[in-house]
């Protein structure tokens, strides 16, 4: 493993145990985590009046250049390693997974059924482009490129089925060192938590670690179906680069 800062950039669809994919990555005891940085920016360049927008608008670095520069500068507490959550669809102004070429680079993919099910729960309306697949499947393809490698894709449903195993897989695609606490972490909410915690994240402040397998799901109707299948190609070609154990 190089001895550089390294910055990890998880590419991470909403609504996709990304949230404790940041507590497993925060266990470490050499990793700083950094919570979605480009959401108000995002927020702010389309206007799209999600829950808290307002809120998180005032609290957060609204410069796409800005936040770039920052994702790429120091990292964080001393430590040395960042892992960095990020959503693909916030990436909509002149800025891209290109302006992190030193970053290492991962994806987190989760069946659309599920993700518009979990949105719906929370009464909350979605479209298939806020979902984030296609993006991921250009960002995996650019990475590809790159690099001459397929970077690290994972489904969270294998995560939920075997912790362990597959965050060891991510380590070894990351090159970094296995570190067991990324499978506990403490209860409750982290300064590193975006202001919109409150509203998205009450299931995994309430954790303290991965929970067992999915569990079945309501049956989605007939427009919340139909978003979930605009997805379901770009999925299904991801799911066919997921780390399979």
């Amino acid at each position: 493993m190089s001895s550089e800062p390294i910055r990890i950039a998880m590419w991470s669809g909403p609504r996709n145990i990304s949230t404790a994919m940041m507590r497993s990555f925060g266990g470490r005891s050499d990793c700083a985590v950094s919570d979605e940085p480009f959401y108000g920016a995002y927020l702010q360049a389309t206007g799209q009046r999600q829950p808290m927008a307002d809120e998180i608008i005032a609290a957060m670095d609204c410069d796409w250049q800005s936040v770039s520069c920052a994702m790429t500068d120091t990292i964080p507490d001393g430590q040395s390693i960042w892992y960095q959550k990020h959503m693909p669809h916030h990436m909509v102004a002149d800025v891209s997974i290109a302006d992190f070429p030193d970053h290492r680079h991962a994806f987190l993919i989760r069946d659309p059924d599920r993700v518009v099910a979990s949105y719906a729960a929370k009464r909350v309306e979605v479209a298939a482009e806020d979902l984030g697949y296609v993006r991921q499947l250009e960002y995996v393809d650019w990475v590809a490129q790159k690099t001459g490698e397929t970077p690290a894709v994972l489904d969270s449903a294998d995560i939920l089925r075997d912790p362990e195993a597959h965050l060891r897989a991510l380590c070894i695609a990351l090159d970094i060192p296995w570190d067991s606490g990324m499978l506990k972490w403490d209860i409750g909410t982290r300064e590193t938590d975006g202001i919109w915690a409150s509203h998205w994240y009450g299931r995994v402040i309430e954790t303290t670690g991965f929970g067992g397998s999915e569990s079945p799901i309501a049956p989605l109707n007939e427009q919340q179906k139909s978003i979930a299948d605009q997805c379901r190609d770009a999925y299904l070609k991801l799911s066919e680069l997921r780390i399979r154990l």
